[in-house]
């Protein structure tokens, strides 16, 4: 049996909290290091990673570009986690909180920041008229789900993922806890999908952005978790995630910063589209 573990009345930090991702955890903000961030030529820069949050912003952009949008080409930078390229003063000046993905937008006589990714499918989605209905309520529908995937991200990833696949100790009630809240989740998806071709309506930065993690998830692609979840029995969800997934513009922006080098998101100019298709 685990020990007991009695909060103390006040919480200091005294070390490591182990796992993973231990260096990057603190419980301060701001920049670690003073560091510029490279600046391309197109007119959105993004700095981000190949992580779910990090693709929803590169799903978004390779269907933009897919649907004949030319001034939505992108330079995507590398933002290695792990390296701590996150808590540079050039990324906390774009992100003060420090996550990817964070992105400027160059297109204007201003260049301005906008953070959080579905703040940034929000904004490319409104800017060019795309993937979310002008009114009505498919579009109150569509930023629903939207907003249900980011309500329901931190309890996957930092929640599931961390205690099932990243935790230094495997403890049962934390994976039991969230193992049940992230079922629940896919059974949510399963009864929504069960007569819907797509999350809400057409096509929509809903489904990037639900894709990116409960797709991928459905998959296989996470925390190696497919069998103890027993994906395969949310059929509906299967049958969506297998449909998105064979996207040509959804491929493209699964592989955008998964690698070491920084790539050119230029996709219209197609300098890179070898790497990506």
């Amino acid at each position: 049996m685990n020990d007991v573990y009695t909060p103390p009345k006040v919480w200091t930090q005294d070390g490591e909290n182990g796992g993973k991702f231990a260096s990057i955890n603190r419980p301060t903000a701001g920049a670690r290091e003073d560091r510029d961030l490279p600046v391309g030529d197109h007119p959105f820069q993004l700095y981000s990673l190949g992580t779910p949050n990090g693709q929803k912003a590169t799903i978004m952009f390779e269907e933009l570009l897919a649907a004949g949008h030319k001034g939505a080409e992108y330079d995507a930078w590398k933002i290695d986690i792990m390296d701590l390229d996150q808590f540079t003063s050039g990324f906390v000046e774009i992100n003060p909180n420090s996550k990817i993905p964070a992105l400027v937008d160059r297109s204007g006589d201003t260049p301005f920041r906008v953070f959080e990714s579905g703040a940034i499918l929000l904004h490319l989605a409104e800017k060019f008229g795309a993937f979310l209905p002008s009114g009505g309520p498919q579009r109150a529908e569509t930023q629903s789900w939207l907003m249900w995937q980011m309500g329901t991200a931190p309890l996957l990833g930092g929640g599931f993922g961390h205690f099932y696949a990243y935790a230094p100790e495997k403890y049962r009630y934390p994976i039991d806890r969230y193992t049940m809240e992230v079922k629940r989740q896919l059974d949510v998806l399963d009864q929504h999908l069960a007569d819907r071709e797509f999350m809400a309506g057409d096509y929509s930065i809903a489904d990037m952005a639900i894709f990116a993690w409960h797709g991928q998830l459905a998959l296989g692609r996470l925390y190696d978790a497919a069998e103890f979840l027993q994906v395969d029995s949310y059929a509906n969800v299967q049958r969506w995630a297998k449909a998105i997934d064979a996207r040509p513009a959804v491929r493209r922006g699964l592989r955008v910063n998964a690698s070491p080098e920084r790539v050119d998101g230029a996709i219209a100019e197609r300098h890179s589209a070898a790497d990506l298709d």
